[in-house]
């Protein structure tokens, strides 16, 4: 809510804002007040030839909160600008975007939650076949690292990431399609890329640890089955094999959907765990409607223990859907991931606690001798 307006001035580099021709002309097409669906065009006419000028756009919503935006551009030979044709060079956003004054729009005065605190770094990543962000906390380390595979629709989270590194992780989040130069779906996915993805992380810490939700469950465990140097996985509300039935149901139950990993054609896909040399954190929804979360860590636990393995731990909690992420945010309980908000609060301690004991230096080392 409220008014938008644009004002043209020189950037700092060409302080000459006192010189502008009185002729430079602001036009809000189709109107200042339009409808939302309506499509917005902004121009600016009147300037010198290839005069670089800001744009800046203000607005206060209903209580009062002020937000502004700000882009940099380069009239033409004739003088003119538009956002519709013109490329920003600088600024809230970058290249054509002709609405980009108004969605780009932040508050001048920052909410006092934030998902990153002062001093994490964050890089894109587009390293070879990996594509993601990586997150560094400040200080010198060194830090332990973690593999984040939030990959609910193939695209790029930061969220958990990034809120990880502010407690002194480093950690890498990737897509697995759909995102930057990578194919928008994929068929099959190859552990080629995350092996590449561990090597890449390897270089920020020699310890490693891997997070995932959901479908990325079974990408998880098959990381840390057949790929060495993985320490300690994190498996959230997944699938315990590589295998799943596509239906036409759409947002609905879908806890019985999954094939049985229990028949004998299906043997194949379930994940060997009791290959992995790291420790394992299972975790499970007891009201998981997406699929029986909690049948798949009882058959996971019992796999582990008919080979005497007893490199694990599990929490399961009653009443909690499918969607677990850090907590405190909202939450919506008709959603198709519903959320447990206690769940959530105990879960991003234990998740941060699971990580410190097994990821130290030493942790690694006392288990290499074992």
């Amino acid at each position: 809510a409220g008014d938008v307006c644009a004002c043209a001035k020189p950037p700092l580099a060409e302080p000459t804002l006192k010189k502008m021709s009185s002729q430079v002309r602001l036009r809000l097409l189709p109107s200042a007040r339009c409808l939302f669906d309506e499509p917005l065009r902004l121009t600016v006419a009147g300037l010198r030839s290839r005069q670089l000028v800001a744009l800046r756009a203000l607005a206060t919503d209903d209580k009062g909160v002020a937000f502004s935006s700000s882009a940099t551009y380069r009239a033409d030979a004739g003088g003119d600008i538009d956002l519709a044709r013109d490329p920003s060079l600088s600024g809230s956003y970058v290249g054509v975007e002709p609405a980009g004054l108004l969605w780009s729009l932040r508050p001048d005065v920052l909410h006092t939650r934030r998902l990153i605190a002062d001093g994490v770094g964050r890089r894109p990543v587009k390293e070879g076949n990996v594509r993601g962000v990586l997150f560094t906390p400040p200080g010198g380390g060194p830090f332990p690292a973690v593999l984040d595979l939030y990959t609910l629709g193939g695209g790029l989270s930061e969220k958990r990431a990034s809120l990880l590194a502010s407690r002194g992780f480093v950690v890498l989040t990737v897509a697995l399609y759909g995102h930057d130069d990578m194919p928008k779906n994929i068929k099959e996915v190859h552990l080629d890329y995350f092996e590449e993805a561990i090597r890449f992380l390897k270089k920020q810490d020699k310890v490693i640890g891997v997070i995932s939700l959901s479908k990325s469950g079974d990408l998880a465990l098959s990381i840390a089955s057949f790929l060495p140097d993985v320490e300690a996985t994190v498996w959230i509300n997944g699938c315990s094999a590589n295998t799943l039935v596509h239906t036409e149901s759409g947002a609905c139950i879908g806890k019985y959907v999954m094939n049985s990993t229990e028949a004998e054609e299906n043997k194949a896909t379930v994940v060997p765990i009791e290959r992995a040399k790291g420790r394992f954190l299972f975790v499970a929804a007891e009201d998981d409607l997406n699929w029986d979360s909690k049948a798949y860590v009882d058959e996971m636990v019992e796999r582990l223990q008919r080979h005497g393995k007893e490199n694990f731990e599990s929490v399961i909690y009653p009443g909690a859907g499918h969607y677990l992420e850090p907590p405190y945010g909202p939450n919506c309980p008709s959603s198709f991931h519903g959320a447990h908000a206690a769940a959530e609060v105990h879960l991003w301690k234990k998740i941060q606690e699971f990580f410190r004991t097994h990821l130290s230096c030493g942790a690694a080392q006392t288990r290499a001798k074992l």
